[in-house]
């Protein structure tokens, strides 16, 4: 290896290396292989790195990061359902195994056939099989159930009010509170259908998460003193849907609008001072009021 030629400057990662290139920012001598574009000439590895480190992420108006792709959330959504959708309707749709083990049930039911007989799970004999309900300890189902569809229909309104209403809540909320909104409003929904459903129904559908972004996109609407008018019609119209058209769950639709509603009140009207913090003690408290609502049904159910 050569020594460097006396008085000639070397790049201070590479002494071997003689270069006449400066950073722009410290000014040390840098070889091509450490060199970065910069707006003005060219920056070392360390400094690019720095540069990274101090930039203040953009942040949105209710905190957090803001989102640079604000449908990304929404597809990854449309996706899961409809990888669902295809492996129930790949296994037998309403009679899908899957579909029993994902749907919403109250209370836990013996399958015999095409029939349904409301008997314990030790009298279920060799003729039938155990479907299991939340109460039975199936509590996926309060989750599992918000990507569960069968119909064809059902699943594209639902999908496509996903791709609507999701960018526009997540390029203002950001991604992760958008998430919460969508999960924790399809939980409140469930939460419902678990108190006032039909204790041996089964019910799917990401319904009451799409209400829950509903009632999210109406409290930030009024928020801003936007013009709110069509979209109260649009609820207005779901809720004559809701009761109008048979075996619609009004139990998730309307616990996801005010599941909705109230998650984005905490999120959108918490104050600047300490906003991060008191949107998650508020999203918590809801949470657990959820989990303890979950609880107390399970033991009337036993």
């Amino acid at each position: 290896m050569n020594e460097p030629s006396v008085g000639v400057p070397t790049c201070y990662r590479h002494p071997d290396r003689e270069t006449w290139i400066r950073c722009q920012r410290c000014e040390r001598s840098i070889c091509p292989d450490c060199m970065n574009d910069a707006s003005v000439g060219f920056q070392c590895p360390e400094c690019v790195a720095e540069g990274r480190r101090s930039v203040r992420q953009a942040k949105g108006p209710y905190g957090g990061k803001r989102s640079a792709n604000p449908g990304l959330a929404s597809k990854v959504l449309i996706g899961i359902n409809a990888l669902v959708w295809i492996a129930i309707m790949a296994s037998g749709g309403f009679g899908s195994r899957l579909m029993d083990l994902l749907a919403l049930r109250a209370r836990g039911v013996c399958q015999v056939g095409d029939g349904l007989q409301a008997i314990t799970e030790r009298r279920c004999g060799a003729g039938g099989y155990w479907v299991s309900g939340v109460s039975d300890g199936a509590y996926w189902q309060l989750l599992t159930s918000m990507f569960t569809h069968v119909q064809p229909w059902h699943i594209g309104f639902n999908m496509l009010a996903l791709w609507i209403l999701g960018p526009q809540l997540e390029a203002v909320l950001g991604r992760v509170r958008y998430l919460v909104l969508y999960l924790l409003s399809g939980l409140a929904g469930s939460v419902a259908v678990y108190w006032l459903s039909a204790e041996y129904g089964a019910t799917v559908g990401a319904s009451g998460a799409i209400f829950g972004l509903l009632g999210g996109l109406l409290v930030v609407g009024l928020k801003v003193g936007g013009q709110v008018q069509g979209l109260m019609l649009w609820i207005g119209l779901n809720v004559v849907i809701t009761f109008t058209v048979p075996n619609v769950s009004w139990q998730g639709h309307f616990g996801g609008l005010a599941g909705g509603a109230l998650i984005a009140a905490i999120l959108v009207f918490a104050p600047k001072e300490r906003r991060t913090v008191l949107q998650t003690a508020g999203l918590a408290a809801l949470a657990l009021v959820l989990v303890a609502a979950t609880v107390v049904r399970t033991l009337t159910l036993q």
